[in-house]
């Protein structure tokens, strides 16, 4: 197990999830490390190779090949595949359709996990995606599920892509995210829920700021309890 303090952060797309936990990992000296990037990845490749994206043993053997790390920039974090700054092209709209299936697949979800936990084995961590307090790190030090209104987080991802120059509408964002929704909910591995000992955070009604300022204090708070029940 890994001997570092683990801070979980799920929720469903758009909901603030990475900008929250880059942000509080530097507050906190804390790594982060964006596990739907490593779908992504896995599904980008996948595509430039041609592989079909239903067949999950070759989607799974892609994974062998993504060698992803994160390097923290001014505003962001970038995500490389071995030395390609994939950054940009695994946040299109294509992409961004195409990822169901690497995030449905048993065999592909199997394949990443001890690559998704050996990120943790020798550094502190904020960990963001849809299953990390429940099935990478159920016993994490601190386990926190954002959500928001359907129409929040579709403007957001909106002005995302709108700031990248791809031309989509509102429209279209907000179906896309209702069906990769209803596809990360019900899938029959690991689907996107709750942990039962996660803090609840509604982001809807914050800022970026206050939202951080919330999740840094939720978090230090409960990493102090936890070192006094250690040290009890």
């Amino acid at each position: 197990m890994p001997t570092h303090p683990i801070i979980a952060i799920d929720g469903p797309a758009g909901s603030g999830k990475s900008t929250a936990a880059r942000l509080l990992a530097r507050r906190l000296g804390f790594t982060h490390v964006d596990t739907g990037a490593l779908y992504r990845t896995t599904t980008l490749l996948a595509l430039e190779r041609g592989v079909d994206l239903e067949d999950e043993d070759a989607l799974a053997a892609v994974v062998a090949d993504i060698d992803v790390r994160f390097e923290s920039a001014e505003d962001r974090i970038l995500v490389f595949s071995g030395d390609r700054d994939v950054s940009d092209e695994i946040r299109t709209a294509e992409l961004t359709a195409n990822v169901r299936y690497a995030a449905r697949s048993a065999k592909v979800r199997a394949a990443l996990k001890p690559v998704q936990r050996a990120f943790a084995e020798k550094v502190p961590v904020v960990m963001e995606g849809r299953d990390i307090g429940t099935v990478i790190f159920p016993d994490a030090e601190v386990k926190i599920f954002l959500d928001a209104p359907l129409r929040a987080r579709a403007e957001r991802r909106w002005k995302e892509l709108r700031a990248k120059g791809q031309n989509v509408s509102l429209e279209e964002i907000e179906e896309s995210e209702r069906k990769r929704d209803e596809s990360d909910m019900n899938r029959d591995v690991a689907p996107l829920k709750q942990a039962d000992d996660a803090i609840v955070v509604d982001t809807g009604p914050f800022t970026i700021e206050g939202m951080v300022d919330e999740l840094e204090s939720l978090a230090r708070e409960n990493l102090a309890l936890r070192k006094e029940a250690g040290d009890a």
